[in-house]
């Protein structure tokens, strides 16, 4: 249905489709610009994109039931939450893809913000791949009378990325570089307006340093 709307309703393009693995666990990182993003990627992405979404979304009555059908399970935001660590972990044992969006928020000014942890902390820890995924146009659909002007869509489907093993105990220095390096691969399949924080030299850091 979401494949559909969009055809119909925007001018919808999706690059890198090749990138994607097809099977094996995979995590799905992505700049988050709006509520319907999730739907996107799996509407852009080949795979069945099981997602980590903020808790609150599942309280409310309208949202609710649409996160439940995105394949989504709650995350506490602010804080370690290991339940949604543990399911992470399954899904990713399973060989399913799990969609995250290490912002954490949806962004105000569509550039990118500062990137929580717990995608690289996943990542580190799992060994699993991660496929970096850039969205634009999606900001621009404030209601549903946005679709009447077809707004230009975009999903750009960067190469899968493997985070170097740790040797020893995970510092907090080589968290903050495994996510500065997840996040710089992200912007790099954005235009540079929609870069933030990361359109700089995030990226030349070693995750090791």
């Amino acid at each position: 249905m979401m494949k559909l709307l969009l055809r119909l309703l925007a001018r919808w393009r999706v690059r890198g489709k090749e990138n994607v693995p097809a099977q094996g666990p995979l995590i799905i990182v992505s700049n988050h610009l709006n509520l319907i993003d999730p739907p996107l990627l799996s509407a852009s992405i080949k795979r069945r994109i099981v997602f980590m979404a903020k808790e609150e979304l599942f309280h409310s009555l309208i949202l609710g039931p649409l996160v439940r059908g995105w394949h989504a399970f709650p995350v506490r935001r602010g804080r370690l939450d290991r339940e949604a660590l543990r399911q992470a972990q399954q899904v990713l044992g399973e060989g399913l893809a799990l969609g995250m969006f290490p912002e954490g928020v949806r962004s105000a000014t569509a550039q990118m913000q500062r990137a929580r942890a717990g995608t690289s902390l996943l990542a580190l820890r799992s060994g699993v791949p991660v496929l970096p995924v850039g969205i634009t146009g999606t900001e621009k659909i404030k209601s549903p009378i946005a679709f009447l002007r077809r707004p230009e869509v975009t999903v750009n489907i960067g190469k899968p990325l493997n985070l170097p093993p740790i040797d020893g105990q995970l510092t907090r220095t080589q968290l903050a570089s495994a996510t500065d390096f997840i996040m710089v691969r992200i912007a790099e399949l954005l235009p540079q307006s929609y870069r933030g924080v990361y359109g700089g030299d995030e990226g030349g850091r070693s995750i090791g340093d």
